[in-house]
């Protein structure tokens, strides 16, 4: 064979070789795709196609995507094992209601890189046998009803950069070896039933950039370690369950941009950190954290800062001039402090709630009537006739009932004239009925919402049965706090009905049915419910529930309903505008005019008894 042939059968030879390297490259590797089969199963993923190879990017291993609402992909790279077969790196399945199990058999996949499995329905815990997934960047389960504790095998995981287990039901410690997972960055585990202390391990977590614990129930302090994560650019912990004070390290955390802080446990009180070097903030809120002393006046350095929130804490003192001059800023919410002096004028553009504190304003002065500035009960200023501070009228004879259907038409029930209640109020308005005889304020805005939702009336999402459904169908919904006033009301004892229904929270078998709502209800300023949940109580969503306060004294004519978000339950179930205060209906009836019936009943029934008496001689 002369030399031309040799080298024309080695070229054939290479050519086919090449061919058929190239065909087998384009094919998943068997075991792996038994290993989908049985992961298909488990996940009750019923719309896997096997007659098509799954790494073939083809329907329905591939599906066009809908940002922040559906994901279909099954993800392969050719070009990695070493043995001519194809192999699975990313399994995303986002808000397909999927209804099975985690499966075990993810560990067969053995250069996957990413696992995500949001706003599904699955349950179960997850399998001890996932830690061997040595090459996992990402695992995400946010927003199912996965339950148990995190196995301590995840800390395997050291290429680990993603953790997303929020909106579960996991309980237990935290694993102390997840502080050793060097590469992680994204830590987020609200809305769990976490317990215990943070790790002290945590201390090494210095790669992390984001880390949200709200809405747990775990124990302790706020660990000063956090001052170690200088890489962070957002620490949520709200509703944690943590006590203060907030560690003063937190000003060496120059790349923050969202610092949330809320409704820490204990009784101890602190000066508001130095937090002047934080000049890349957008959202400060450290709300109900003990706070006290004076407002800082260098704030101005924050030339992002969009949402200023300070509210329940104990600040006293004047607000600083610069307040006025922050040109980013367009929410202030300082409710609930003891602050005093003047109040600045504000930009038209700015929404500000200074209600509950002690300033000086003279009664139906000109801030009283600007819809963006809320000053509404400034030291609950009152006079002997039901008066209030920023309120006008004077009442006229005392009224013994009050009956509101709040966030609806004025309607009639059981023989009872509802006034409507249809206003939509911005951010931190008061906003008073045309009747005078009651008002309502509310506070906050849905922050995790793409365009920061300003909505705070809703309509049910599925259809009511109950007879009275007409005080069910609406609602008044706020973010933070939502405050109605009886005003004009005889002193003395009455019976309160605060009526609710969720009706913003599917009953199905979707994702959004995992979605948890959580509120403290107050009573002329005490507490008389926390952690109140409207569906568990009901027995269930879209169905009502009435809760009756008796005995509630009234004094200087004027009652006082408050619902608070204490930073607990779901914040993004079924969308991320759904949390907070909610309630369908109110009605006030007194008590003593209660009595006052059945004493002259009694006075009857003891009158014709003795008559009775008298002719039986």
């Amino acid at each position: 064979m002369n030399t031309f042939s040799q080298f024309f059968l080695l070229s054939l030879t290479f050519i086919w070789f090449i061919s058929l390297t190239a065909f087998a490259a384009t094919t998943i590797h068997p075991d792996e795709k038994k290993a989908l089969e049985d992961i298909g199963k488990s996940l009750d993923k019923k719309d896997w196609n096997f007659d098509i190879d799954p790494c073939s990017n083809k329907p329905n291993w591939v599906t066009p995507p809908i940002p922040h609402v559906f994901e279909n992909n099954v993800t392969c790279d050719c070009s990695i094992g070493g043995d001519n077969f194809c192999h699975v790196i990313w399994i995303s399945l986002k808000g397909q209601n999927l209804q099975g199990t985690l499966s075990p058999e993810l560990k067969r996949l053995r250069h996957l890189q990413m696992i995500d499995l949001a706003r599904n329905n699955l349950n179960g815990t997850i399998p001890k046998e996932w830690g061997s997934l040595t090459n996992i960047r990402k695992m995400g389960l946010l927003s199912n009803r996965l339950t148990g504790s995190i196995p301590v095998e995840i800390a395997n995981i050291s290429h680990l950069q993603e953790l997303e287990l929020y909106n579960n039901q996991f309980s237990g410690n935290l694993p102390p070896g997840l502080g050793h997972l060097t590469q992680i960055r994204t830590l987020r585990l609200s809305s769990n039933n976490f317990t215990g202390e943070l790790p002290v391990t945590f201390a090494k977590l210095t790669t992390l950039t984001e880390f949200r614990i709200e809405d747990n129930q775990f124990s302790g302090k706020i660990p000063n370690y956090i001052q170690n994560w200088t890489s962070i650019n957002k620490i949520l912990i709200q509703g944690s369950g943590l006590s203060g004070p907030i560690p003063s390290g937190i000003s060496r955390l120059r790349n923050l941009t969202d610092l949330r802080i809320s409704d820490l446990n204990g009784s101890e009180y602190a000066p508001l950190p130095q937090l002047s070097n934080l000049t890349l903030l957008n959202n400060l809120i450290l709300r109900n954290c003990n706070i006290s002393g004076t407002l800082p006046e260098n704030l101005k350095t924050m030339k992002s800062l969009k949402i200023l929130d300070l509210s329940f804490n104990n600040l006293s003192g004047t607000i600083p001039r610069t307040y006025a001059d922050m040109n980013s800023v367009k929410y202030i919410f300082l409710t609930g402090n003891l602050l005093t002096g003047s109040v600045p004028a504000w930009k038209k553009n700015v929404s500000v709630d200074l209600s509950y504190n002690n300033f000086s304003i003279s009664q139906g002065s000109q801030i009283c009537q600007d819809e963006n500035v809320n000053l509404f009960s400034t030291s609950w200023a009152r006079n002997g006739t039901g008066t209030t501070s920023c309120l006008s009228f004077q009442c006229p004879k005392p009224s013994n009932s009050l009956y509101i259907n709040c966030g609806g038409n004025q309607t009639r029930v059981n023989g009872k004239s509802y006034d409507g209640d249809s206003d939509s109020p911005g951010p931190a308005r008061f906003h008073a009925s045309p009747t005078g005889n009651w008002a309502f304020s509310t506070t906050g805005i849905f922050i995790e919402s793409g365009d920061l939702g300003e909505t705070y009336s809703s309509q049910n999402i599925s259809k009511l049965t109950m007879e009275d459904a007409e005080l069910y169908t609406n609602a008044r919904v706020s973010p933070i706090s939502l405050t109605y006033y009886g005003f004009c009301l005889a002193n003395g004892s009455y019976t309160v009905n605060l009526h609710f229904a969720e009706i913003m929270i599917p009953g199905d078998q979707t994702y959004g049915s995992n979605g948890r709502r959580i509120f403290d209800i107050y009573l002329q300023g005490n507490a008389v419910q926390k952690d109140f949940n409207i569906a568990k109580e009901a027995g269930g969503v879209g169905k009502k529930i009435i809760k009756q306060f008796n005995d509630v004294v009234v004094t200087s004519n004027t009652l006082e309903i408050r619902l608070y978000w204490a930073g607990k339950g779901t914040q993004s179930l079924p969308n991320k505008s759904v949390y907070g205060p909610l309630i369908s209906a109110i009605s006030v009836e007194s008590s003593d005019s209660a009595a006052g019936i059945i004493s002259a009943g009694a006075v009857v029934g003891i009158v014709v008894t003795a008559t009775i008496i008298m002719f039986s001689f």
